[in-house]
């Protein structure tokens, strides 16, 4: 089995005749495009057919996507790449003219009196009524088409240059550490690997090495954090929003009265989630009351030292997404098989895991930074549960395909979900089982109590930021005090995290802004979804991939009530963590 991704169904590279003809083709069909914009939505007369010509160039036009996905995809493994870098520029001043469409667009659907009427007199449009409605929504934040240009070529400047300095920053960072007497010289994906290693002073050596590695570029992270979140504060208010919150939850199709109903229940929960990190760190040699190293968060319980390869990933994964269907396993083993997936960190590599749509090729693709531990096979199961979803969208037009970060972030731990009890069935260690199970608590702990802890980084960010530009110590300690208001006594005060603003991409994108909660509330619905499951399989299974295949046409209430959970409950919420605190009390009882 390969270990990198192949990009060769989509472009040999950026000097290939295919990239050359279709970006020329790119630049043709905008212009035409912007020409017939231009032409044609000045006024609302005839909006039905208007409207069903435009969504049939929308649609024709996003072949082109590819080449924007192309060059994203092959500069996350090759960061010092400059041919690719002037190629993202190019391609990025050419997106211009999509903002441009948009405002004009959204600015045409504002005019309309009686969209529903509208919508109503054609099938094309009906398929596309959540969408039309929505784009009428936000045309409610619009500014007017020059001052929206104006700020789309200021961002390629701006936070987008911002953005570009943070990657290029963390994914050339080479950090020097000493592993078995031996001096190495590693890159920041692959120490941060290390955290899960089985030697102790191996993971504290580490967490030090990273840390000091992070003052060499923390004052250029501080730059580009304030950048971004500077420029973010301006056009959000400039929009009319109340806060960039408010224009997260619209843009992640989310109310506020469900993010209140979901942190009021993660609050009443933050002591389970602490008396499970006080128990692991008694477990690896703490006294009893003392918190957790945070280089101890990820470390492996008991003294069996179990390692993974990447064969075996895809045995636990393939095995896991089949006993849930078998047209699940089959597509599992599919991108195994045809180079869906980068497995292994490298220099030039960056960070972390995504998974990205390639909607024209009705495929995904996968990075992942391997270790040998089961939580990568973890991190895999997620990012294929994203792909999942992208194959159940595939049926819809480009139009239908975009949906929010929180329902994506449901299908993704979901599988997570999957693959760990599956493998809790399967084994017959006892010892196996805990180290799993604690895996499993380890995952929902991040995803439930350091994502709190990222929500109030943010959130007190830009807070901040409206009165000034915040120095390197006061992100540092911003950072801490949200750890601390998190993990409570269950994180040591001695060892926290005060740089993870530096390793977070979550934070440098202007885009995706609170890149957060949607990770809390995914998990938290998929653990409902999972009581479903349980409940009837053969009754579930066709619902759930029903539900991920309209997720692009609708608003997350909705999207949950066809499983029938009302996510304005918190209730609800608070019988999802009731399960957490099931497998949390089961660990810490377990002799």
């Amino acid at each position: 089995m390969e270990l990198t991704w192949s990009l060769s169904e989509l472009y040999t590279g950026v000097d290939s005749p295919e990239f050359s003809k279709d970006f020329d083709e790119l630049t043709t069909e905008l212009k035409k495009m912007s020409e017939w914009v231009q032409t044609n939505l000045s006024e609302p007369t005839n909006p039905t057919k208007k409207l069903e010509e435009y969504i049939m160039l929308k649609n024709r036009l996003s072949r082109f996507d590819n080449l924007f996905v192309y060059t994203d995809l092959a500069i996350t493994t090759d960061a010092t790449n400059e041919q690719l870098t002037k190629w993202i520029d190019k391609l990025e001043e050419l997106s211009v003219d999509y903002t441009n469409q948009d405002v004009l667009v959204k600015q045409f659907l504002n005019q309309i009196k009686d969209l529903p009427a509208v919508i109503s007199s054609s099938p094309l449009l009906l398929e596309h009524e959540f969408v039309l409605a929505e784009m009428q929504d936000e045309s409610r934040y619009m500014l007017s088409e020059a001052e929206e240009l104006i700020i789309a070529k200021m961002e390629m400047t701006g936070s987008s240059l911002w953005q570009k300095l943070w990657e290029h920053l963390t994914s050339v960072l080479m950090i020097d550490i000493t592993i078995d007497g031996e001096k190495k010289t590693l890159p920041l994906s692959e120490i941060r690997t290390l955290a899960h290693a089985h030697d102790a002073d191996l993971r504290k050596n580490a967490y030090t090495c990273e840390l000091y590695a992070y003052s060499r570029i923390d004052t250029a992270c501080a730059f580009s954090l304030n950048g971004i979140k500077g420029e973010v504060l301006t056009t959000s208010k400039m929009r009319g929003y109340e806060s960039p919150l408010q224009m997260t939850l619209q843009q992640s199709r989310m109310d506020k009265q469900t993010l209140d109903a979901m942190f009021a229940a993660i609050t009443d929960h933050l002591p389970t989630f602490e008396a499970y990190f006080l128990h692991k760190a008694k477990l690896l040699g703490a006294k009893e009351g003392e918190g957790l190293p945070f280089y101890n968060l990820f470390a492996p319980i008991g003294k069996m030292e179990v390692s993974y390869t990447v064969d075996e990933s895809k045995k636990y994964v393939v095995s896991a997404f089949s006993s849930f269907s078998e047209k699940m396993g089959a597509f599992a083993a599919h991108a195994f098989d045809n180079q869906w997936i980068d497995f292994m960190p490298r220099e030039g590599k960056r960070g972390g895991a995504f998974c990205e749509n390639l909607h024209n090729l009705k495929q995904s693709r996968v990075l992942t930074n391997f270790s040998d531990s089961f939580e990568s096979i973890v991190t895999i199961a997620h990012e294929l549960g994203h792909a999942y979803h992208n194959s159940c969208l595939h049926g819809q037009t480009p139009f239908n395909n975009s949906c929010s970060m929180p329902i994506a972030e449901t299908a993704s731990t979901f599988s997570e979900c999957i693959l760990t009890k599956h493998v809790l069935q399967q084994s017959t260690s006892d010892t196996i089982s805990m180290q799993i199970l604690e895996n499993d608590i380890q995952g929902l702990a991040q995803t439930v109590v350091d994502i709190y802890s990222r929500f109030l980084f943010e959130d007190e960010v830009f807070a901040r930021r409206g009165d000034g530009s915040l120095s390197v110590a006061e992100l540092k300690t911003i950072m801490t005090d949200a750890q601390k208001k998190a993990y409570g006594c269950g994180l040591d005060p001695a060892a926290m995290h005060p740089y993870m603003w530096c390793c977070k991409p979550h934070y440098y994108d202007a885009g995706y802004n609170y890149y957060n909660f949607p990770y809390a509330f995914g998990s938290l619905l998929s653990r409902g979804l999972y009581a479903l499951y349980r409940e009837d399989k053969e009754k579930f299974v066709p619902l759930y991939d029903q539900m991920l295949t309209v997720s692009g046409k609708s608003n997350l209430y909705d999207t949950a009530k066809m499983c029938g959970i009302d996510i304005h409950d918190k209730a609800f919420w608070n019988k999802s963590l009731a399960l957490v605190k099931e497998d949390i009390d089961t660990f810490i009882s377990h002799k």
